[in-house]
């Protein structure tokens, strides 16, 4: 009778967990996949990597820029980045800072070497190209859970992985899109791919990520994006490589001063 008191238990409490996921709504799964992986990246503090940036426009031909990227995390708030263009020869020493919030629209700031002045990006720019590329400059911002609401479309296999697929609305004002739907592995919670949809609610871009590495920390990083533009032809390669998650980096590298004195 012991025996059968204790499985009858445990089939209670199997089915009781059971129900209680079943009881999530697909909002509630959504929100918590994402804050999952949210909590998967965080505590890395500071790092800095270099990036190649690949332009292409509808017939072909291919342009590239060259970019070290220093990214500060920030507790309770948006993550701090900084961006230096090395090329070409027209960009280079050009910077751009960028102070990512939740709700709040975005900090912006850019060093322009010609003019030898900071300029700020107005926050009602967010669905402007980055540096001419099929980037928007909201795609590069750090993406706070409560910029979106969530909701869990469906699971199944994207490629090698197995996937959550899940709706986002931006909830921030000035977004470009109406909805983003983003496949996250199950395993590491790691974007796999994202579907951008504009303010018509049609799909505008497609961002495919690759070449995935783990770096100490068990903090992952993908090797390359690939964003497609589905409405104009054109497409956009992001190569990064030399992460580093040991540069001592603080708040004094990251403000307007700091843009004027980057090399």
């Amino acid at each position: 009778m012991q025996t059968l008191k204790v499985i009858t238990l445990g089939a209670l409490l199997i089915a009781a967990q059971i129900n209680s996921v079943m009881a999530q709504t697909p909002e509630e799964k959504g929100l918590e996949i994402a804050i999952a992986a949210d909590q998967r990246d965080s505590g890395w503090k500071h790092q800095t990597s270099d990036m190649e940036m690949i332009l292409r426009n509808r017939a072909g031909k291919e342009s590239t820029r060259k970019i070290t990227n220093r990214q500060l995390e920030v507790q309770g708030d948006g993550d701090k980045t900084l961006a230096l263009f090395h090329e070409p020869r027209d960009v280079k020493g050009t910077a751009m800072l960028t102070f990512s919030h939740g709700l709040e629209p975005d900090d912006q700031w850019l060093y322009l070497p010609s003019i030898k002045r900071v300029k700020r990006i107005s926050s009602k720019n967010k669905s402007g190209p980055f540096m001419g590329s099929e980037f928007a400059f909201e795609d590069l911002s750090s993406q706070e859970i409560e910029k979106y609401k969530y909701k869990l479309l469906k699971e199944e296999s994207c490629g090698e992985y197995e996937c959550y697929v899940i709706e986002r609305i931006p909830q921030y004002a000035n977004s470009g899109y109406t909805k983003q739907i983003s496949w996250i592995d199950k395993a590491e919670y790691r974007n796999i791919k994202v579907e951008y949809y504009d303010r018509k609610d049609a799909l505008l871009k497609t961002l495919e990520l690759s070449g995935y590495k783990e770096y100490p920390g068990s903090y992952w990083r993908a090797d390359q994006f690939e964003m497609t533009n589905h409405q104009t032809g054109k497409s956009t390669t992001l190569l990064w490589k030399n992460y580093d998650f040991e540069t001592g980096l603080d708040e004094n590298n990251f403000n307007q001063n700091a843009l004027k004195r980057l090399r």
